[in-house]
């Protein structure tokens, strides 16, 4: 079985992993988490630092996405914009509820311009996500797009390889799949779309 290992590069990663790792509860973690100024750059441009959705109770999956756009970064809650309604019609189309789902990104804060994460913003976050998963424990993870998919399944990770079948990481299957943005860029009889909702109903399959 595989074992989720995020790259770690540097001091603010660490301390970032270290704070994490000793929050108890997601109230705690995060707590610690929106002061976080590991990324300098994020720090000072963001608005809010986007934790994550979570249920009541216990999650029955988890979406981890890239990171926040500009109304995530304005609300504090991921997936509120253009990507987060599409991405709420196909979970229902799939037969799926995000009220049951913990909503997450890899990256909490917004990269300007909405630009992809570094390589080093990405490492120092990787902490605070990581402490999620485990705390919230969720059987199944969508990784939605490819930056997601690479932090769960590798550097090399080519999406169209990867989709449309689990992977097994640290107990836990991990599905990589489109991200509602390109769905978006590709329209609505685009192959983002298609297979996104396709990825999703298996999903939805699962879990009955």
């Amino acid at each position: 079985m595989a074992v989720v290992r995020p790259p770690r590069f540097d001091a603010p990663a660490d301390e970032v992993a270290r704070i994490a790792a000793a929050a108890p509860d997601w109230a705690a973690l995060a707590a610690v988490n929106r002061p976080c100024v590991a990324c300098p750059e994020l720090a000072a441009t963001r608005q809010h630092v986007v934790v994550g959705d979570v249920p009541v109770g216990p999650p029955r999956f988890a979406l981890v996405g890239e990171a926040p756009g500009a109304q995530e970064d304005e609300t504090g809650r991921p997936f509120v914009g253009r990507s987060g309604a599409l991405l709420d019609q196909l979970l229902a189309e799939a037969g799926l509820d995000r009220a049951q789902a913990a909503v997450l990104n890899v990256v909490k804060c917004r990269p300007p311009g909405n630009r992809t994460p570094k390589a080093t913003e990405v490492a120092r976050c990787s902490g605070w996500l990581r402490r999620q998963l485990q705390l919230l424990d969720p059987p199944v993870v969508v990784a939605l797009g490819l930056s997601a998919a690479k932090w769960f399944l590798g550097p090399r990770t080519v999406l169209t390889q990867v989709r449309g079948r689990p992977h097994q990481l640290d107990g836990r299957a991990v599905w990589a799949t489109y991200h509602p943005s390109a769905a978006i860029r590709f329209g609505p009889n685009g192959a983002p779309r298609a297979g996104l909702l396709a990825d999703l109903t298996a999903v939805a399959g699962v879990l009955a």
